[in-house]
C-alpha cells in the first residue's frame, strides 16, 4: 500500500485500540449495516435468479475480543470471535457453524473497514445464524510468534485455526472462510492441509505462484507494490495490542516478536532481492509460498472473485483451473477491477449474481447449512468482457473447442509514433530499435494496477486510466488496420519476440491495447520477460492446437542466459489473461517497452545491461508473433 493508505490504516487502528479501553478480553455489542449497498448492474447481466437472500434471524451482532488460539508449538494466535445476539445485545446460546478469516493487516483494523480490504465485513452472515472468527496471523496484530509471510509453519497454522474453531463449545463443527487478497490465499493453505470440519471457502482475488503472480512479474522485482505491502503489515504489526493493559507481559512480547521479524525477514528479504541475490530468483522460498502448490488434492466447494486489473490476475484463473480439474464444485467471477476493487466487493453485484454478501450467503448456506442455494443458475465463469463491456458466462475459462489464432508483426516501429504492422500472415521484414525509457508505464492503468488500485482510489478521474496513448510513444508500437470482424479472445496469451541487445539482457514490457475510432487506447492487459531468463521448460508451458498461449520460464540464477554480441533469440513473453474483443472500426494494438515504472526494476548489479537499446525483428527469418486463445471467423 501506498503511505496515504498505510497511514489511514493505522489511524484506523489507533482508533480502534484507544476505543478498546486498553482492556482485557472484553465482549462488545456492535449494531452495523444489515443491508449491503445497491448495485448498479454495468451492463447486461445473466438472468435473474430463483434463490433469493433469506431475512435476518437475529438483531445484533456480539464481539469478543483476543481469544487465545494456542498452535500444537506453543505460540498463541489471537481471535475476535463475532457472534449473534439478541435484542439486549446477549450472545445467543446456540452452536452454530463458523465463518474463519485469517489476516496479516492486523484484525483490529480490518473491524473497521480495513481500507477496502475487509470485504463484506461479518454482520451480514452473523444476523443470519453464523459466527465469524477473525484471527491474526502469526507474527501479525495481537498475535504471537514471528511473521514469515506464508511460510510453511503458518500455512499450518491456518489448518488448525479452522480445526480450533470446529471444536469449540459455540460451534456446530462446520466451518467455512471468507476473506481477500491474503485472507483469501491463507483459505487455500487451509484447504490443503484438510481441517476437519472445512466445509467451503469463498477466497476473493487471491494468488497461485507468488514469484510470477506479483514478487518478479517476468524476473524483474515489483518495487510499486512489494516494498509497500511489506511496509503495510510490519506498521500494523507494531500496533500495541488491546490487552497490554490486563496483560502487559505477553502484549511486551507480542511487539518484540514483530520487531524481531521486521529486522530478520522483512527488511533482509527486500534488500537481498534488491541486490540479486536469492530472494531475486524462483526457488524453495517462494514454491513454500505459493498457494497452487497446496491445492493438488483440494476439493471443498470455492468461490473465487477475480480481477482483470488485479495483482493476481495471471493467479487467480489459475487456481480456479486446477480446482476445476480436482472436481471441486467452483464458481469463479472475473470483473473489470483493480486489487482494492475485488478486495472490496463493492462491485461484484455487477455480474448479476447478487452482492458480495449476498453470494456468500447464498454459497455458505449451501455447503454448511444444507439450504438450496441454486447454485446451477451460476455458470462456473462470469466474466466481464472488455470491448465489448457486457457480462457473459462460460464453463472454462479457456475453452480448447475454440483454438487460438496469431498475429504476426510486421515491419518497422520507431518510438515516437511510427507504428509497425499486425498482420494474419507474410509479416514484412524489419528491425526495430527500442530504447528503454525509465519513465514507461507512469501514464498507464499498470501504475494503478501494480499499486494496488491506489490511483484509482485518489485520483479516480486521471486520464492515465482510460487512454495509453502518451505511454505509447515512449515504446514501439504495431497495430492492425482497422478491424471489419470482432477479434475476441479469453485467457493468457503468448508473444514470441525475435530480439537482440546491446547489453545482451533487457526487459520486455508488453501491452495488448485496443484503438477507438477516436484515437482513445485501452490497455488490456500486458506481460513482462527479462531476456536472459528466456529459458522455456516446455512440459510445463501451456499449448493451445500446437501453439504456446502460456510460457512457462525457471527464473533461476542457473537459467539465467545473455545474448552473446549479435545474438537474435526468440523470448516468449507471458502476457497475463483477460477477456476482450476488438470491435469493428477499432483496431488492435501490441507496444513494447524497455520499463515499466513504478511497477518493475531490474535488480541492481542487472540494471546496466538491461538499460540499454534491444533491437526487434520482424519477417520470415524472424517471425514474431502473438498467439491469442480463441479462433477467429474468416
Amino acid at each position: 500500500m501506498n503511505y496515504l493508505l498505510r497511514h489511514a490504516l493505522l489511524a484506523a487502528a489507533l482508533s480502534a485500540v484507544v476505543g478498546a479501553g486498553l482492556a482485557a478480553p472484553v465482549t462488545v455489542a456492535a449494531a452495523a449495516p444489515d443491508r449491503p449497498a445497491a448495485v448498479v448492474p454495468a451492463a447486461a447481466a445473466p438472468v435473474a435468479s430463483r434463490w433469493k437472500p433469506r431475512p435476518t434471524e437475529y438483531p445484533d451482532t456480539v464481539t469478543t475480543t483476543d481469544l487465545r488460539i494456542r498452535m500444537d508449538d506453543g505460540v498463541v494466535l489471537r481471535g475476535d470471535l463475532i457472534r449473534p445476539a439478541d435484542a439486549a445485545g446477549e450472545a445467543v446460546d446456540k452452536k452454530l457453524p463458523v465463518i474463519v478469516m485469517i489476516t496479516a493487516y492486523n484484525k483490529t483494523v480490518i473491524a473497521r473497514g480495513g481500507g477496502g480490504l475487509a470485504g463484506a465485513g461479518p454482520a451480514y452472515l452473523v444476523r443470519r445464524g453464523y459466527n465469524y472468527l477473525v484471527v491474526d496471523a502469526r507474527g501479525t496484530g495481537s498475535s504471537g510468534g514471528t511473521w514469515a509471510a506464508f511460510s510453511a509453519r503458518e500455512n499450518k497454522d491456518a489448518g488448525k485455526i479452522v480445526g480450533w474453531a470446529h471444536r469449540q463449545d459455540w460451534s456446530n463443527g462446520k466451518v467455512g472462510m471468507a476473506g481477500a487478497s491474503y485472507m483469501g490465499i491463507s483459505q487455500l493453505m487451509a484447504a490443503g492441509h484438510h481441517p476437519p470440519g472445512l466445509k467451503a471457502i469463498f477466497p476473493q482475488v487471491p494468488g497461485a505462484d507468488v514469484y510470477r503472480d506479483i514478487v518478479a512479474s517476468g524476473g524483474q522485482i515489483d518495487v510499486g507494490f512489494m516494498p509497500l505491502w511489506l511496509g503495510l503489515v510490519t506498521g500494523t504489526g507494531l500496533i500495541p495490542p488491546a490487552y497490554v493493559g490486563s496483560d502487559p507481559t505477553s502484549a511486551i512480547g507480542v511487539l518484540i516478536d514483530h520487531l524481531v521479524a521486521g529486522g530478520q525477514f522483512t527488511l533482509p528479504l527486500a534488500l537481498q532481492a534488491l541486490f540479486g541475490q536469492s530472494p531475486a530468483y524462483d526457488g524453495p522460498f517462494y514454491r513454500e509460498r505459493s498457494a497452487i502448490n497446496y491445492i493438488d488434492d483440494v476439493t471443498v466447494p470455492t468461490f473465487l472473485i477475480g480481477g482483470e486489473h488485479d495483482l493476481f490476475q495471471r493467479g487467480t484463473p489459475m487456481l480456479f483451473e486446477k480446482l476445476q480439474r480436482n472436481g471441486a464444485p467452483v464458481r469463479m467471477i472475473v470483473g473489470p477491477w483493480d486489487h482494492l476493487e475485488g478486495s472490496s466487493g463493492a462491485k461484484v453485484g455487477e455480474a448479476g449474481h447478487g452482492s458480495l454478501a449476498e453470494l456468500q450467503l447464498r454459497w455458505f448456506d449451501h455447503w454448511i447449512k444444507g439450504r438450496d442455494g441454486r447454485l446451477g443458475e451460476i455458470a462456473p465463469v462470469t466474466y466481464f468482457e472488455q470491448g465489448s463491456d457486457r457480462w457473459r458466462t462460460a464453463r472454462k475459462w479457456v475453452d480448447r473447442r475454440k483454438g487460438v489464432h496469431t498475429r504476426l508483426l510486421s515491419g518497422t516501429s520507431m518510438q515516437g509514433g511510427k507504428y509497425g504492422g499486425l498482420r494474419k500472415e507474410r509479416g514484412l521484414a524489419g528491425e526495430s530499435t527500442l530504447v528503454p525509457l525509465p519513465v514507461s508505464g507512469l501514464c498507464t492503468r499498470s501504475a494503478n494496477q501494480w499499486t494496488a488500485g491506489i490511483m484509482n482510489q485518489i485520483w479516480p478521474t486521471n486520464p492515465c486510466l482510460v487512454d495509453n496513448n502518451v505511454n505509447d510513444y515512449t515504446g514501439l508500437t504495431f497495430q492492425t488496420r482497422r478491424l471489419e470482424r470482432p477479434v475476441r479472445f479469453r485467457g493468457p496469451i503468448n508473444a514470441r519476440l525475435f530480439v537482440s541487445s546491446l547489453g545482451g539482457d533487457g526487459m520486455l514490457s508488453v501491452a495488448v491495447e485496443d484503438v477507438a475510432p477516436d484515437g482513445t487506447v485501452t490497455r488490456l492487459t500486458g506481460g513482462w520477460q527479462v531476456i536472459s531468463q528466456r529459458k522455456l521448460v516446455r512440459s510445463r508451458s501451456r499449448y493451445l492446437d500446437g501453439r504456446l498461449i502460456q510460457p512457462w520460464h525457471p527464473f533461476t540464477k542457473a537459467s539465467k542466459d545473455p545474448l552473446s554480441r549479435g545474438e537474435i533469440a526468440p523470448v516468449d513473453v507471458e502476457i497475463f489473461p483477460t477477456a476482450a474483443v476488438i470491435r469493428p472500426g477499432h483496431r488492435l494494438r501490441f507496444t513494447v517497452q524497455g520499463f515499466d515504472v513504478p511497477h518493475l526494476l531490474a535488480p541492481i548489479p542487472d540494471i546496466p545491461t538491461q538499460a540499454l537499446p534491444i533491437t526487434l525483428h520482424t519477417g520470415p527469418q524472424h517471425p514474431s508473433v502473438i498467439t491469442f486463445p480463441g479462433r477467429q471467423k474468416r
